[in-house]
């Protein structure tokens, strides 16, 4: 009994220190210019990060190895079915995807949830997300994080978002939405193109 009242507060804390952490990120970046989105709080340019080796799972079950999408240009988007400023960015993401996918750029979802498949797979059947005045689903394939790869990462709270060149370097590495979010992504994009 104590240990699972142990557990129990843990998990809320856990919760809590996530939810406090997504509600203060925005606020505190959209003080100045910094990585994707405009933050100044976030982590500075992660040149030294390689993606390279990283395999992720998809809902079904597949492996996708980011290596195998060198040549194109990548957007490792970490996110949350919790995350408000993560239900923000879908829209932009479903845009981007149609804009530049034939240009040859993909947007890899990597879902965050504690609760994998059992929560994420539901919620990207059923949430559709307002695109110009359309309902639109998720056009790009969604992956469940491990912790091997969070602490990769160092993911700090959500959204975040990995830019990687056609070469397979990690070009940047943005936590949260600042003021101008979208058009800093779109700015970082087009200059990868």
């Amino acid at each position: 009994m104590k240990k699972a009242l142990i557990a129990v507060v843990t998990v809320a804390v856990l919760a809590g220190g996530v939810y406090l952490l997504n509600k203060a990120i925005p606020q505190a970046r959209a003080t100045g210019p910094g990585p994707i989105g405009g933050t100044a709080a976030a982590p500075p340019q992660q040149t030294n990060l390689d993606m390279q080796d990283v395999v992720l799972k998809a809902l079904d079950g597949s492996d996708l190895k980011i290596s195998d999408l060198k040549g194109k240009v990548v957007l490792v988007d970490f996110w949350g079915t919790f995350c408000e400023p993560c239900k923000e960015e879908a829209p932009w993401l479903i845009e981007f995807q149609k804009k530049y996918g034939p240009r040859g750029f993909t947007i890899l979802g990597v879902a965050v949830d504690p609760e994998g498949k059992s929560i994420v797979e539901p919620y990207v059947k059923k949430t559709t997300f307002d695109v110009n005045g359309v309902k639109e689903a998720l056009n790009f394939p969604i992956f469940l994080t491990t912790d091997a790869l969070n602490d990769k990462i160092g993911l700090i709270g959500y959204p975040t978002t990995v830019l990687i060149a056609r070469d397979g370097h990690v070009a940047k590495v943005s936590v949260g939405l600042g003021q101008d979010a979208k058009e800093e992504m779109i700015k970082d994009i087009e200059g990868l193109m």
